[in-house]
């Protein structure tokens, strides 16, 4: 029997790195360039491959130890390469065949008892570059089940966890079943004061929850100049009073939207099953208001944005609100919207994150305008600016879509569209 001594090799700078992966076990058939360990410095990460074919006799690491150059990894039994990649094939046969069965066994068990048979407290293998792709999902990655050698999770495992609405759906249950409890108690600190959830919120949570944990979110943050079309707003007169008009900078948000999501249906749609591969693309436009009241948030929808003009929209907004405010809303114009506007341009601050109001696949979400200096033609001069934050269902629009819509809708914003709307 010939024995090799697989060592770190020459990693540049990866001095006393952590392991943060074991990729083979105790007797494995291993072949040349196939990875071993992954190491882990602030700056990268990489995979330590084999030097030879072989089959794994004893591992001198595990998960968490610090390497450097020339530390020993495994004693490798050098063993023919035929019968090497017999034994490889072998093993894959096995490992597949143990798949397909885990697989298989967690349909079943799903469909009997909706419980999960994966082991969740086992350690997981994925990359380094994996596991960054799954925590900007805000994915755990011991819960999803790799489809790579020794259940090893790839970035496809990844997304087909996310979309996979039902093992979510178990995945909530447990999540429901075993909560985090407390240790102590807050009054042990202090003065406390206990008081009812306002039911508003109490109702919308599970909306939230389930908008937050079904939805890959992503927010694209940019500005609009909106100088004009404040200047326009503001000039605004009665034609039979001479008074000056209250028309709410809302109103002409909402139009420049509705012309914006006629231009991409994509974001005037709904996914309701995204195992079915189908999506509803709405042909109406029945924008949703976040409307802020004593009782929690609320988002009825101003019906059919694109047959009205500024004026009437402005009216039907102060309409909707007070109808909120004092709870007259009927519930059913809570439903049925093609995409939400939620606006902290009344309160203050400039950029954040909305949540998408389910089951729509957008949100966009407004601050507080200010006056800025911007250099245009050589010069600098004061222009009114608005912030934009654009949440988007990643799974069916992508960073390059949301970044043209939310162009078009600058352009809606400026100086060329507010001339052009009806008053």
């Amino acid at each position: 029997m010939t024995k090799e001594d697989i060592k770190v090799p020459n990693i540049g700078e990866f001095k006393h790195v952590e392991v943060i992966e074991v990729l083979i076990k105790k007797d494995q058939l291993v072949k040349k360039n196939d990875p071993l360990i992954t190491i882990e410095s602030d700056k990268s990460s990489v995979e330590i491959p084999s030097t030879h074919d072989g089959k794994v006799l004893s591992l001198n690491v595990k998960l968490g130890d610090k390497v450097s150059e020339g530390d020993k990894i495994l004693d490798l039994e050098i063993i023919d390469t035929i019968k090497t990649e017999r034994g490889i094939s072998k093993f894959k046969d096995e490992r597949e065949q143990k798949i397909k069965a885990k697989t298989q066994s967690l349909e079943n068990n799903y469909k009997r008892s909706n419980l999960i048979v994966k082991d969740f407290t086992s350690k997981t293998l994925a990359s380094p570059k994996a596991r960054k792709f799954a925590r900007e999902l805000g994915v755990d990655v011991n819960k999803v089940l790799g489809s790579e050698r020794e259940g090893r999770v790839t970035e496809k495992d990844i997304k087909l966890f996310v979309s996979n609405k039902s093992i979510q759906n178990i995945n909530t249950k447990i999540a429901k079943k075993d909560p985090i409890q407390l240790n102590y108690s807050h009054s042990e600190f202090g003065e406390i004061e206990t008081k009812d959830i306002p039911r508003i919120k109490k109702l919308s949570s599970k909306y939230l929850m389930n908008s937050w944990t079904n939805i890959p979110h992503v927010t694209n943050h940019d500005e609009a100049d909106i100088t004009e079309m404040e200047e326009f707003r503001n000039s605004l007169t009665d034609i039979y009073t001479g008074e000056k008009k209250k028309i709410s900078p809302l109103a002409f948000i909402v139009k420049a939207l509705t012309a914006s999501l006629k231009k991409f249906p994509n974001f005037n749609s709904s996914i309701d099953e995204i195992e079915s591969g189908k999506m509803t693309i709405k042909k109406y436009y029945h924008i949703g208001i976040a409307v802020d009241t004593s009782h929690g948030l609320m988002v009825p929808k101003l019906r059919n944005a694109e047959n009205k003009n500024i004026s009437l929209i402005s009216e039907e907004l102060k309409k909707l609100s007070e109808q909120c405010r004092n709870l007259k809303i009927d519930k059913k114009e809570l439903f049925g919207g093609s995409m939400t506007i939620t606006s902290l341009g009344g309160i203050g601050g400039s950029f954040f994150t909305p949540i998408i109001n389910y089951p729509e696949v957008a949100i966009l979400g407004i601050g507080k305008s200010e006056k800025k200096q911007v250099f245009i033609d050589g010069k600098f001069k004061t222009r009114t600016i608005l912030p934009l934050s654009l949440s988007y269902d990643h799974r069916i629009i992508d960073g390059a879509e949301a970044a043209r819509f939310n162009n078009d809708l600058k352009e809606n914003l400026g100086s060329n569209f507010a001339y052009k709307l009806a008053i």
